[in-house]
């Protein structure tokens, strides 16, 4: 039997964050920080795109509910710089496309 390592899942996650919706033929797999943006903070968005990252990479739905979690954190007066952490390793969504 094979484990998963921390690596692997590193490896998924940023998959899911590099590959655009639908860019597999008929499957919504795949991220789009982008709508995150310009978005009021408390309208769900940020829930909604956990929500699918452990739907469309489904060894994350056996991790504990806080070992996914997406934040800003303020830079200068008008920009928010939007962070994905998945079981400790971080990824900055500015890196993906997104903020």
């Amino acid at each position: 039997m094979t484990t998963i390592t921390g690596d692997d899942i590193q490896a998924m996650v940023r998959h899911w964050l590099e590959t655009p919706v639908n860019g597999y033929l008929g499957s919504d797999y795949g991220a789009d920080a982008n709508r995150l943006l310009q978005r009021a903070q408390q309208d769900g968005r940020a829930d909604r795109f956990v929500r699918k990252l452990r739907r469309d990479v489904g060894v994350l739905e056996v991790l504990p509910s806080n070992a996914v979690e997406l934040y800003g954190t303020p830079e200068g007066v008008d920009r928010l710089r939007l962070t994905l952490e998945v079981a400790g390793r971080s990824y900055d969504l500015s890196d993906f496309g997104g903020s």
